[in-house]
């Protein structure tokens, strides 16, 4: 079984609340998962209302594919017109037993 993880760092420069924050990531996070069939969530800076730490998982027995997957996520999220900029990515795939 093959792991991979990828942290995604977004910075809102427009939002001014919490509730924008949440709208901006709902939305993002719910075409990420429905194009992509990955698990994705907010890991950190929950009370940050400019800047959004998601985490995306997926899972495969390929490597390659697992790689595949995420860049396309990245992809997806930086060149999809949201309200966000993104501004840092690391994937990280990892072997497991």
């Amino acid at each position: 079984m093959i792991i991979g993880a990828c942290r995604v760092t977004l910075h809102l420069p427009e939002n001014q609340s919490l509730k924008g924050k949440r709208q901006v990531l709902k939305s993002m996070i719910e075409r990420v998962k429905n194009r992509f069939n990955v698990s994705i969530a907010e890991i950190d800076g929950n009370d940050l209302w400019q800047v959004a730490y998601l985490g995306v998982a997926c899972v495969s027995n390929d490597s390659q594919h697992i790689n595949e997957t995420l860049s396309k996520v990245v992809r997806f999220v930086e060149t999809t017109r949201w309200e966000a900029v993104m501004t840092d990515y690391e994937i990280e795939i990892l072997s497991a037993c």
